[in-house]
């Protein structure tokens, strides 16, 4: 990769490579309200729908960002001013029925039967044609186009190129699936030693184009596994059926040097330890209000004995849309005072949905440059 970094890809490099660094770098700031877009990247109103790769990387260079792993310029293209405007519904998100492959899934049988007749041969076929020649090279090609594209200002790291087991009610919906997976323990964690023969393969070769790119040693897992309560599953059987496979399909990349952080959405307390224990380095996205306990997740080492790489965010769903531009200044406080030494970021906790105040905003920006600029060296000045 090219080695012509600007200050900010620079600081986030040194960041991610444990060298000293005078200030914070921040991960990326993916604004959904296309005014919020428009008005940071300092162009007229209606010019994000017109041209929103423009706008999107324009938006993320005045905000400063420093590192970006998930390049989805359009994907706010969904959006209005009220929220979702896609038409698309699936199995998650409304759809008034689910069929795969002719399959109706409308019950835990229906899913054992696809998963048996569809999805099986299906991975078994995928894991037969492997080309891990052609895999290498296809990553290659796709994370060096993304940084040309982004330029020197921001690091590009790695998202959506590493495969492992995940829990299927994407596709399947939550009420069929998750029956399925009470009811058929021996059939799930076929899937996720399937999903796991498969994800080791590309893994390899992911592995090899971090290795020859040479790629930023960082790579983000993001699939959601828990909601508000805790695990989606139970985590004894997740011990049992799915950690096993999980841990196997990542050796290739822990063996590489690479640093897997791990996104996180609801309440994960109780799989962190067990995250950790499997060589996870570190954690993007906590819901604080939901139970994360940000500030004892932080106190935590890695497997190796390194301080953990966190990506804090200000809560998307609480402070930045109820809150003030006082508690955004307070939240961002707290999260560099009890963040990690070394190794943190700093960002929003997910997408910032259409309805933050632009005050809110802007005092977060204001703030991701105070620390990219001055490290910990006092709290943001109150007006």
């Amino acid at each position: 990769m090219d080695e012509g970094w600007a200050p900010t890809a620079q600081l986030a490099l040194d960041t991610l490579e444990g060298r000293p660094a005078a200030g914070i770098p921040q991960w990326l700031l993916h604004l959904m309200e296309h005014r919020h877009l428009e008005r940071l990247a300092g162009v007229e109103p209606g010019s994000y729908r017109r041209d929103p790769e423009v706008i999107y990387l324009a938006a993320q260079r005045r905000a400063g960002t420093c590192l970006l792993d998930q390049f989805i310029p359009e994907n706010p293209l969904t959006m209005g001013d009220l929220g979702y405007e896609g038409a698309r519904r699936g199995a998650t998100t409304g759809a008034e029925e689910v069929v795969l492959d002719g399959v109706r899934i409308d019950s835990p049988e229906a899913v054992a039967e696809h998963l048996e007749r569809f999805a099986f041969p299906r991975l078994q076929r995928e894991i037969a044609e492997f080309d891990a020649e052609t895999r290498t090279t296809q990553i290659l090609a796709g994370e060096r186009e993304l940084q040309r594209r982004l330029g020197p200002t921001m690091l590009k790291t790695g998202y959506a190129f590493v495969r492992f087991p995940g829990l299927s009610y994407g596709s399947y919906g939550y009420i069929p699936y998750f029956s399925a997976y009470a009811l058929y323990p021996e059939l799930m964690e076929r899937h996720f030693s399937l999903q796991a023969d498969l994800g080791l393969r590309h893994n390899q070769a992911a592995a090899r184009a971090f290795v020859e790119g040479p790629l930023p040693l960082l790579y983000r897992l993001d699939h959601d596994m828990a909601d508000s309560r805790g695990t989606l599953v139970d985590q004894a059987s997740l011990d049992r059926i799915w950690f096993p496979h999980f841990t196997r399909c990542l050796q290739p990349l822990l063996a590489a040097g690479v640093r897997l952080i791990w996104h996180c959405d609801g309440n994960l307390m109780q799989m962190v330890p067990r995250l950790l224990e499997v060589g996870i380095s570190g954690f993007q996205g906590f819901q604080y209000e939901d139970g994360m306990d940000y500030e004892r997740i932080c106190a935590m080492k890695a497997r190796d004995g390194r301080d953990l790489l966190i990506i804090a965010g200000i809560s998307v769903s609480r402070t930045l849309p109820f809150g003030t531009p006082v508690a955004v200044r307070d939240e961002l406080s707290w999260l560099v005072e009890k963040g990690p030494r070394q190794g943190l970021f700093l960002g929003a906790s997910s997408s910032v949905t259409p309805g933050v105040p632009w005050e809110n905003i802007e005092t977060l920006i204001e703030g991701f440059h105070h620390y990219r600029t001055r490290g910990r060296a006092g709290r943001i000045a109150t007006p």
